[in-house]
């Protein structure tokens, strides 16, 4: 079996436990331990305290490049904050801390939902009857801290794993006693959820409402550990009815998961109690109720049900879901550049060893620095930071930081997060904002260098530029204007469709026209573009891939971002625009003269009539790494 480069980190974590592993190869998990949370301050803290217990083979220790995390709590964006435990980290910045290339973090049931295809016969035990289907959607839930609800969906040879927080729909009692466990929950909890019922703290809810229930007053105070193993090995009559409940409430969450993914895949249990339970479990009324659907007993009868026995089989899963970020980042061609450094070490020359050294260390800073900062920080000289670059295969400092961006922006989830009504001013904004954030990530990914280039040729070689933009693009067409202007370019914004047609046509030769559209199908828009190119101008649109516009234009700029205009005015696509106009702009402004760089630079006076001395290009930030990257590359 072949092994890996270097150990991989993997880790399951709960709101009470952290369990970590190296995997040495694949399905080869070594140095397991579980960690009490409760004993760390941080998520970094119980990381570094199990890589510190490691025991290292001669030779001292490894370097750990790659990790994968499963975690209890739902995954959106950049920032983790767990539901059941106060621990919170940036994923980016703990890779950073850590000294990772990849760090994949992933909700710890989509990762045991992906182990599912890696288990054996051995690893998993049915529960009833019933057969599964292949291929077909498969379910799974488990309860532990919490209760955890995810699914596999087949597509083609492998699977798509379903990241949901399923274990909060409401709950619904079944019969009188649970009618009454639910009414003494609504004494403390606005929302009642399944997973306040099955899970550890839900068996202990449970068990206190089944006292009051009964009017047992003095009953001990008890967790779950202690409920169960008192139901198991004592039988004592109230932890016995407790679990009796736990086991028939999860038999309906299985069978409401069952109808609602058509899950003849099977619906599979996982989680930390369950499968504590054993031979009891079998007996217990999960499968009665889980069968118990009314006019779709039949439906639900027919899928099975097993209990995951695998011990590790979450590991399995998380290793999974890195083994296919790795594939798809080696896939891209500038996304291991890091690892190409490591192996051509022993190439460089001592100067060059040490420009290697400081990318290894500090890629986030390389990325942001102008080359004379990067030169002064490695104790080389500028063309030794050129040198550098070129060996590596990159045309200059600018192509490597841009396959340098794409391998550390791999490690960053590409997400859309809905905001919903419910959603506290602190959550909105960071949806918001993460959701930009995420959007130009993914445009780009997509940005075509050639293309690019070839649209700064067509601006500086044109003798008219003018923009054209409908609707609630109007300000990305009038923002361009604004900029090219200040170069002393003639060009002209045009969002009214009568003028539109008109300026259209009196284009001629040697004219550009840049068309603004999101869509790319406003029949106005493609009226001009027919009429500049009749008139012999050429049409660079900003617009969607495979659209009309893309099309029919001389050259395209894509930006793919759907916004539904029906409910809300486009945020994030116009800003997306925006951006587009602005790389054209700063490249505009590169490839001039010295003097059209110092009147880009110079800049309209502050409101306090004060000039800008030193502005960047025209709505780039000094800070902002697009700036430097484009200021400083060459």
């Amino acid at each position: 079996m072949p092994r890996f480069d270097s150990p991989r980190l993997l880790a399951d974590i709960g709101g009470t436990f952290a369990r970590f592993t190296l995997e040495t190869g694949p399905g080869e998990f070594t140095q397991m331990a579980s960690l009490r949370c409760a004993d760390h301050v941080d998520f970094h803290a119980a990381v570094r305290a199990y890589l510190e217990s490691l025991d290292w083979p001669e030779g001292g220790p490894q370097q750990i490049a790659h990790a994968a995390i499963a975690i209890a709590n739902p995954v959106e964006g950049d920032r983790v904050r767990m539901t059941n435990y106060h621990w919170q980290f940036s994923i980016d910045e703990m890779r950073q801390r850590l000294g990772l290339d990849t760090l994949v973090v992933v909700n710890d049931f989509t990762a045991l939902a992906m182990a599912l295809p890696r288990l054996a016969e051995a690893d998993v035990r049915q529960v009833g009857g019933g057969q599964a289907r292949r291929p077909s959607v498969i379910g799974l839930l488990g309860a532990g801290t919490g209760l955890g609800v995810s699914g596999l969906i087949p597509a083609g040879e492998g699977w798509i794993a379903l990241g949901t927080e399923g274990g909060h729909v409401n709950f619904g009692p079944r019969d009188e006693r649970e009618m009454d466990i639910l009414k003494f929950a609504w004494k403390t909890l606005d929302h009642v959820s399944y997973e306040r019922l099955i899970s550890g703290p839900g068996l202990e809810l449970i068990y206190r409402a089944l006292a009051d229930r009964n009017g047992l007053k003095d009953v001990a105070a008890l967790q779950a550990p202690a409920i169960t193993q008192r139901a198991l090995e004592h039988g004592d009559a109230l932890c016995s009815e407790t679990l009796e409940v736990f086991c028939g409430l999860l038999g309906t969450a299985a069978a409401n998961l069952a109808v609602t993914l058509g899950s003849l895949g099977g619906i599979y249990i996982g989680g930390g109690i369950v499968p504590r339970l054993g031979e009891y479990f079998d007996r217990s009324p999960f499968r009665a109720r889980f069968e118990d659907k009314g006019r779709f007993h039949d439906y639900v009868a027919a899928i099975p049900t097993f209990v995951i026995t695998a011990e590790h089989a979450t590991f399995k899963g998380a290793s999974a879901i890195l083994e296919n970020q790795l594939r798809h980042l080696q896939a891209s061609p500038g996304s291991a550049i890091l690892g190409q450094i490591r192996r051509a070490r022993n190439e460089l020359s001592p100067a060059e060893l040490r420009v290697a050294d400081l990318v290894l260390a500090r890629p986030r800073s390389v990325l942001n620095d102008p080359i004379a900062e990067i030169a002064r920080a490695a104790g080389v000289s500028q063309p030794t930071v050129i040198r550098f670059c070129r060996s590596l295969g990159c045309e200059g400092l600018s192509d490597f930081k841009l396959r340098l961006a794409s391998g550390l922006t791999g490690t960053v989830p590409v997400t859309h997060t809905q905001v919903n009504t419910n959603d506290s001013m602190l959550e909105l904004g960071a949806k918001v904002l993460g959701n930009t954030a995420s959007a130009i990530l993914q445009v780009r990914s997509h940005l075509n260098r050639d293309t690019i280039d070839r649209a700064i040729d067509l601006l500086l070689a044109a003798q008219r530029i003018e923009f054209f933009a409908l609707g609630h693009y109007g300000v990305v067409a009038q923002d361009a204007q604004f900029k090219f202007l200040r170069f002393g370019m003639p060009c002209g914004a045009y969002t009214d469709p009568r003028l539109q047609l008109l300026a259209a046509d009196v284009l001629r030769a040697g004219d550009v026209a840049v068309v603004i559209s999101s869509g790319g199908r406003l029949p106005e828009l493609l009226a001009v573009v027919e009429k500049a190119q009749e008139r012999g101008a050429k049409v660079v649109a900003i617009t969607a891939s495979q659209s009309p516009l893309a099309k029919r234009a001389d050259l395209a700029l894509i930006v793919d971002h759907v916004e539904d205009i029906a409910t809300h005015l486009p945020m994030v696509s116009r800003i997306l625009h925006l951006l587009v106009i602005d790389i054209l702009a700063v490249g505009v402004a590169m490839r001039r003269s010295p003097d059209s760089i110092a009147a880009l630079t110079g800049g309209p006076e502050d409101d306090d009539g004060k000039g800008r001395a030193g502005a960047a290009a025209p709505g780039v930030s000094t800070a902002s790494p697009l700036a430097r990257l484009t200021s400083h590359s060459r």
